[in-house]
């Protein structure tokens, strides 16, 4: 069964290299773009270290990022996490940063809710009149909270839907501050939803216990956000991650993990005046609802189907664990060159002590992406056990 695994994935990575190797720029319709990308910023420190997979990896406290769904196999009954990620070093931003806050508590052997909330703070911005003189400042941000619940639908399969609070404040004070055209401009709010699905198996393979599990998750699916009172919405970043896991031990101390995600946005390409499929009487698919572009984005690319396997942003990661208390891990994250062009190592460690639960993960731009606004960017995810600092407490 593993061979035949291996074999499929092997297939499938050469054929999008193979894909990604063609022309990608002309008649392409480049990035595919939405508001509030910061949604599928990866900001849990263990997903970061391995390529930002996640689909399929054994579950932890901040599975909300990635497949709430494996929440529904935690061994632990209740956990904290909070992740930091200073945003942009790379280019020399001091200023920006996204906060991470998860937790979940498991209600039986079945039900799991969670919870998290993430903060993304875009910095300091000062305005100027057109005199020169200061015109007071600004400070964006943007937040989602949202809320989940994970069952356990059999022994190896779980599913877990999500319910999310979306508010984007960055024009504050825009208007107020300097003479714009947009003055009216103002925060955008939407809500959303994810509906995820996670397995995972239990093997007996060249006499190791080994696991392979599967993961999909599409995330952020809901209404448009808009910015002017609504006479322009924009799609929020609905996306599909399908990714899949082997897991073996190499003696009664040591185990790797492998993990393999394929992401695409779920987002209609907007078109340019001469494009093929270009509909110059709605330019900015203002008449296409969420849904209708969810379905949109598998067929709109100018150049069909190529295009389409273009927009998959794959990513991979290992993980080596000790004794279940010190990891090692790495992986690579590869986006075709017309549709973002992010090529980018990751390295990174985790360190379980008693209670909590250290993990940080560093990005290494790749050959030819020494100018990644991404590299250097390091993240940091603390975690606190809750159901062993209760086990603990009962033993003293």
């Amino acid at each position: 069964m593993m061979k035949r695994i291996l074999a499929t994935l092997s297939v499938l990575l050469l054929f999008i290299s193979h894909i990604n190797a063609q022309d990608e720029t002309t008649g392409s319709a480049g990035v595919v773009q939405s508001a509030v990308p910061f949604l599928n910023i990866t900001t849990d420190s263990r997903s970061g270290a391995m390529g930002e997979t996640g689909a399929a990896t054994a579950p932890d406290i901040a599975s909300q990022a990635k497949n709430p769904a494996k929440y529904a196999f935690t061994e632990s009954t209740s956990g904290i996490a909070l992740s930091y990620t200073p945003w942009l070093k790379n280019l020399g931003i001091n200023d920006m940063s996204i906060v991470h806050l998860f937790g979940y508590h498991k209600l039986d052997d079945l039900q799991t809710l969670s919870a998290s909330l993430r903060y993304f703070n875009l910095g300091e911005f000062d305005f100027f009149d057109r005199s020169g003189d200061p015109a007071g400042g600004s400070n964006p941000n943007e937040f989602a909270f949202d809320m989940g619940y994970a069952l356990k639908l059999t022994d190896n399969w779980s599913g877990s839907v999500v319910l999310r609070y979306i508010m984007s404040d960055i024009y504050q004070n825009v208007g107020s501050t300097i003479e714009a055209a947009n003055s009216d401009l103002d925060a955008g709010h939407a809500f959303a939803s994810d509906v995820s699905f996670y397995y995972n198996k239990d093997y007996f393979i060249n006499r190791k216990n080994s696991n392979i599990a599967f993961g999909l998750n599409i995330s952020n699916i809901g209404s448009k956000i808009t910015y002017d009172g609504g006479i322009r919405k924009d799609f929020i970043p609905t996306n599909l991650k399908i990714g899949g896991a082997y897991t073996t031990e190499i003696d009664q101390y040591n185990k790797v993990s492998f993990a393999l995600d394929l992401n695409k946005l779920l987002v209609p390409s907007l078109l340019e005046e001469g494009m093929p499929k270009y509909d110059e009487t709605d330019p900015y698919l203002q008449k296409v609802g969420p849904i209708e572009g969810i379905f949109r984005s598998f067929g709109d690319a100018p150049l069909g189907f190529k295009e389409e396997i273009q927009e998959i942003h794959i990513c991979l990661g290992v993980e080596y664990w000790y004794n279940e208390q010190f990891a090692l891990r790495a992986g690579y994250a590869h986006e075709a060159k017309d549709k973002g062009d992010r090529k980018y190592l990751t390295l990174g460690a985790g360190l379980r002590m008693n209670v909590f639960v250290f993990d940080f993960s560093y990005i290494i731009p790749s050959l030819g992406n020494t100018n990644n606004a991404l590299g250097n960017t390091l993240r940091f995810t603390l975690g606190y056990d809750i159901d062993n600092f209760r086990r603990q407490g009962r033993r003293r």
